[in-house]
């Protein structure tokens, strides 16, 4: 569990694959072991009332970033499943994308324990934290 077992490429081509509702919804800025970074793009229908990102918005932007936290150090494996979150809102978010940072804390065999920081683009303040668990297909 020393070197990462995927790339941008290979997570993206997985993405498409089973997850094409997502296709063109985000950019992979960062990847290396245990840690992942995204933007995710969020367009009016991500938007609730008063001007803000929704909370599943939120947390759609933080699932795909652990997500693809998590395969740094499993590979594409399209079966791993979020199997716990919880999210805290900081602060309003700016309507436009957002960049969510994720690390693995506990890289296991069977689940995946860690967090995402997530932001406004252009904003270095978070408006949110996510803690999740992943587990892990045999």
């Amino acid at each position: 569990m020393n070197q990462m077992k995927t790339n941008p490429q290979e997570i993206t081509a997985l993405l498409e694959r089973v997850f094409p509702q997502i296709t063109g919804r985000y950019s992979i800025t960062s990847l290396s072991l245990h840690n992942a970074e995204i933007v995710y793009h969020m367009g009016s229908e991500n938007l609730r009332p008063g001007g803000t990102i929704s909370g599943p918005s939120l947390f759609g932007a933080a699932d795909l970033a652990f997500y693809l936290a998590t395969m740094t150090y499993i590979g594409p494996q399209a079966m791993a499943v979020t199997a716990n979150a919880n999210i805290h809102f900081l602060r309003k978010p700016a309507p436009g994308d957002i960049r969510a940072v994720g690390r693995v804390l506990k890289p296991g065999r069977s689940l995946s324990v860690g967090d995402v920081l997530l932001y406004s683009v252009g904003d270095d303040r978070p408006v949110a934290q996510a803690s999740l668990s992943y587990a892990i297909p045999r």
